[in-house]
């Protein structure tokens, strides 16, 4: 396996509280990752160096996470060919809308995905970057069918247990 498969990015450390749940599914699912703080506005040369150099480095996937404006996405697609996937974090006045706008408002031939924003999007960005992964990993792959597999069952398993408490007979 290769070091350093996925960059993960956000752009301050108030963030890293949020974005536990990306790094954990990426360690649940066995893929190498490095951690950074880096700012879009604060920062920049920073992210541009990084992101110029990022292929280089052995990274195949970078997710960035910011709050508020949060261009910190959009400046890394900018500076790189890599996917990249941005999580719009929440908080702030707007509870995050304004991060979701600025990642998804990106001009035609600088692609960045965006996930939801909250728990569900952080936990999204790493699944989808080890999709992104499973394309050319066999056992990837097989860990994501299992995932899949885990969920449905759960879903089906609380079903059943539904119907058993609050069915009345008819």
């Amino acid at each position: 396996m290769l070091e350093k498969q996925v960059a993960v990015l956000m752009g301050s450390s108030s963030d890293l509280p949020k974005i536990n749940v990306t790094i954990k599914t990426l360690e649940e699912f066995g893929v190498q990752f490095s951690v950074r703080i880096m700012s879009a506005h604060r920062t920049p040369e920073i992210v541009t160096s990084f992101c110029k150099s990022a292929s280089e480095n052995k990274y195949q996937v970078i997710i960035a996470a910011a709050g508020g404006a949060a261009h910190l996405a959009g400046v890394v697609a900018a500076h790189t060919n890599l996917p990249v996937i941005g999580i719009p974090i929440e908080g702030g006045a707007f509870q995050g809308m304004d991060a979701l706008l600025s990642t998804v408002q990106m001009p035609g031939g600088v692609p960045v995905v965006s996930v939801a924003v909250g728990t569900s999007g952080c936990k999204n960005a790493a699944l989808f970057a080890i999709r992104i992964l499973a394309l050319s990993d066999e056992n990837l792959k097989k860990k994501l069918l299992k995932f899949s597999h885990r969920q449905r069952n759960k879903v089906i398993e609380a079903d059943t247990k539904l119907v058993k408490e609050h069915t009345n007979g008819s």
